[in-house]
């Protein structure tokens, strides 16, 4: 049996605690004897949530049993954390078999030196900050969730369940988190180097019309010419004008987004269909199946074909 300890502080995200407890107390539900899952605070006393929600530990973190799966949440709390917590992460983390953050989490593990070394991830917003304050740690701010060694960090919020998710993978195999995931009507299918923006959240949206117009056109038919001088005619702007306004107003250069439209729209239809990869390559505009492979690659690091098998959905075999 694997003891998943849970720690709460003051101001956690809720979400970041109870999403991977539900995955892994489901898991459980399928096998049990397989988890068996603690939380605990560092005198046992409720915590507050950062949505004012009130969560009751099992115990104090000094009475907590020796974890397998050492898990920290984020939220407003862990970007000040207690330092007796950090100490007592700092003692007990590297006795953990895995040690697990979700979100600002992964601030509270740098904090008592256990990602030194290592690669690691957090939520978007907080990567900049994270790196600066941590130059020990090379900090990467793309991924859904980052693996190094046996140690797990994730980005904001509901990127838990997916490393959630993929730790009971590991653990128990796909048939079992698939399962786990259709119950909680989640996809198993977003891999961690999967990018923490679709892209139309990496992506601002444009203040004029035509400008959100042609956003929501490149969406719309990623299969079509999208070259910005087709883009700007749509626009009724200049090919120039057009590229530095779009940028200006959304981030990114018209090529990126359209990169990144056409690899989410492949990588959907990768998921949800049967199309054959020539078909699903000249359906997201990229002409050939090498094209998209070297998309695929660049940004994934997976084939097209390796990435269907991992991540494409078993058929259910019935619902109730």
């Amino acid at each position: 049996m694997r003891t998943v300890l849970v720690v709460l502080f003051d101001d956690v995200q809720s979400l970041d605690v109870t999403g991977p407890m539900e995955v892994f107390a489901g898991a459980e539900k399928l096998a049990p004897g397989t988890y068996r899952i603690r939380t605990a605070s560092l005198d046992g006393s409720p915590v507050r949530t950062s949505s004012g929600l009130t969560l009751v530990p099992d115990s104090t973190l000094a009475d907590a049993p020796a974890p397998h799966t050492l898990l920290v949440p984020g939220g407003p709390g862990a970007r000040g954390p207690d330092p007796r917590l950090t100490d007592w992460l700092r003692e007990h983390g590297p006795r953990a078999e895995r040690l697990v953050s979700v979100c600002t989490g992964a601030l509270v593990l740098a904090e008592a030196g256990l990602l030194d070394g290592r690669r690691a991830t957090t939520h978007w917003a907080y990567c900049e900050k994270f790196a600066s304050d941590h130059p020990a740690v090379t900090v990467d701010p793309d991924p859904i969730y980052v693996r190094d060694g046996h140690v797990s960090t994730s980005a904001g919020v509901t990127s838990g369940i997916d490393l959630a998710l993929a730790l009971v993978e590991e653990d128990l195999g796909r048939d079992a988190a698939l399962t786990i995931a259709r119950h909680l009507v989640v996809f198993l299918r977003r891999p961690g180097n999967q990018a923490q923006f679709s892209a139309q959240l990496a992506a601002q949206t444009a203040c004029r019309e035509p400008l959100r117009e042609v956003q929501q056109w490149i969406t719309e038919h990623p299969g079509d010419d999208l070259a910005v001088e087709s883009l700007a005619a749509r626009a009724r702007l200049s090919p120039r004008h057009f590229a530095r306004a779009f940028r200006a107003e959304t981030g990114m250069t018209p090529g990126r987004y359209v990169d990144r439209v056409r690899l989410e729209h492949a990588r959907r239809l990768m998921e949800d269909t049967g199309d054959g990869i020539e078909e699903i390559s000249r359906a997201s505009g990229y002409g050939t199946p090498e094209a998209m492979r070297r998309a695929f690659f660049k940004t994934l690091g997976t084939a097209p074909a390796e990435y269907r098998r991992r991540f494409r959905p078993a058929p259910a075999t019935g619902a109730r």
